[in-house]
């Protein structure tokens, strides 16, 4: 029996065993769900989805969604992601600069 738990979860594993895209694609469908909403491991699962796939502002601004659902442990490790991903894209953005 599906619900929209049990297709986050399936959305985790198929990213990691076939890809974040076809992860994100699940995750993308659930994300209107009102069972979900309010609910801080989507948006956490989207941040990482979209984290390996280097679409970092997208991904921070997730991580930012879940923190604010999140309890304060949580919150926490969210926002550190957040940074780390802030800082990832500005890596990117050196490293792609005209010389």
């Amino acid at each position: 029996m599906r619900s929209p738990i049990i297709e986050l979860n399936r959305a985790v594993a198929i990213g990691m065993a076939e890809g974040p895209e076809l992860g994100l694609a699940i995750v993308d469908r659930l994300v209107h769900e009102p069972t979900l909403k309010g609910y801080h491991l989507l948006p956490s699962v989207r941040g990482d989805l979209l984290h390996k796939l280097g679409r970092y502002e997208e991904a921070r601004a997730a991580f930012e969604a879940a923190a604010a659902l999140a309890g304060r442990r949580e919150h926490d490790l969210l926002r550190r992601r957040a940074a780390e991903t802030a800082d990832a894209a500005t890596v990117i953005m050196i490293r792609c600069a005209p010389r």
